[in-house]
């Protein structure tokens, strides 16, 4: 016998948390992940932008000197950067000289006269003196040429070259390079600045007993304004700090004799 259809029927409810789910479109799955994936996104951008500003927001002036900074607070690792700005377009015998009268224009003077005074030239007794005349103020020119005859001579005599000329058969170098400079004390007439330098200097050829080799050692320039310009009025130097040595191949001779005449030299800005 049928049941009719006059009869009561009867409804379950279920609690609203038991509901049954119907399943989801997949388009509406991906919508849901693509938005969680773009709210992370969103908060990591956030937190490298916030560590970037707590870290470098409040130092971009710090050490390395900008026309406003006349302290002698120690440079921070950060403003080792270099600014990508020449410092500046006069010579003077070679050298660049007429540096902008701020800190980073003292350390720029004090990179490249390090340079010009590790140089090859200063072996020879009139191009030595030139370039002394050149860097250094007027009052500190005799003493200093004093010292660095009898430094640069004595090596001469070593290396047995002749007024800054290598024997026959080998080709002398001496280059000093940069690596970073240091202010130790600095105000609009006075500047002390370290300079930490990497050099090679040695004879190139076949049967050279002083081969071309390395060395490390911090040049410390006082500097002065003097003449719209900063000039040396004194130095002094130690060894290191000395990194380890490479693994690298040493060159033959003929390779370091080329490198020294075709490889040229860098001016220095800070």
């Amino acid at each position: 016998m049928s049941v009719s259809d006059d009869q009561p029927h009867t409804r379950t409810r279920l609690p609203a948390g038991d509901q049954p789910q119907g399943p989801q479109a997949p388009g509406l799955r991906r919508l849901r992940l693509l938005g969680g994936v773009f709210v992370v996104v969103f908060l990591l951008v956030v937190a490298v932008a916030v560590i970037n500003r707590a870290n470098g927001g409040g130092s971009g002036n710090g050490g390395g000197g900008t026309s406003n900074d006349t302290g002698n607070a120690p440079a921070k690792a950060t403003a080792t950067a270099p600014t990508g700005t020449q410092p500046v377009t006069t010579t003077s015998n070679g050298i660049a000289v007429q540096y902008p009268h701020t800190s980073e224009g003292a350390q720029s003077a004090a990179a490249n006269y390090s340079v010009a005074l590790g140089s090859s030239e200063m072996y020879a007794t009139a191009s030595r003196h030139a370039i002394v005349a050149t860097v250094t103020e007027a009052s500190a020119i005799g003493s200093l040429n004093g010292r660095f005859d009898a430094s640069y001579d004595a090596e001469s005599t070593k290396l047995g070259l002749k007024d800054g000329h290598a024997p026959t058969g080998l080709t002398f170098v001496s280059r000093t390079i940069p690596v970073g400079t240091k202010v130790d004390s600095f105000s609009p007439l006075e500047a002390t600045v370290e300079i930490w330098n990497t050099s090679i200097g040695g004879l190139a050829g076949q049967g050279s007993q002083r081969p071309v080799s390395e060395y490390w050692y911090t040049l410390t320039l006082k500097l002065h304004w003097s003449g719209g310009d900063w000039k040396v009025t004194d130095f002094s130097q130690v060894d290191g700090p000395t990194p380890i040595g490479g693994t690298q191949t040493v060159s033959n001779y003929g390779d370091m004799s080329n490198a020294v005449n075709q490889f040229g030299g860098f001016r220095y800005a800070r």
